[in-house]
């Protein structure tokens, strides 16, 4: 299972390979990572959307912001699960990411036991 996550703190990364580790090792997930939302674009381009099963973005982001990202993921790749994560879990921001199609919403700091039953749900 390949999870796409999607933010510009390029520190996030050896984060989420931490928390998940277990299930990296074990072969049950696959993270890749893109720094910016033009960046998640050109991977979801070059792979197989179907073998990503979940993108997970920030919404603050320099240039596009994880908004842009979720339109352009539904617009072309309906089928993929999209969750917004956000510093911010105003109820504007929440609103905002359902509308586009989110299939979820996460506040930073993230609850990693929450976000692993969301992956292992899908």
């Amino acid at each position: 299972m390949k999870v796409l996550i999607v933010d510009d703190e390029l520190d996030v990364e050896q984060l989420y390979r931490q928390r998940f580790r277990k299930e990296i090792k074990a072969g049950e997930l696959e993270m890749m990572f893109a720094f910016s939302a033009t960046d998640a674009m050109s991977v979801l381009a070059e792979l197989a959307p179907m073998d990503i099963v979940l993108v997970l973005s920030d919404i603050n982001m320099p240039g596009l912001t994880g908004f842009d990202l979720l339109k352009f993921t539904k617009e072309k790749y309906p089928h993929l699960n999209v969750v917004m994560v956000s510093a911010y879990g105003d109820a504007d921001n929440m609103n905002r990411a359902s509308s586009l199609g989110a299939s979820g919403f996460l506040v930073k700091p993230i609850d990693f036991t929450l976000l692993k039953e969301k992956i292992f749900s899908i």
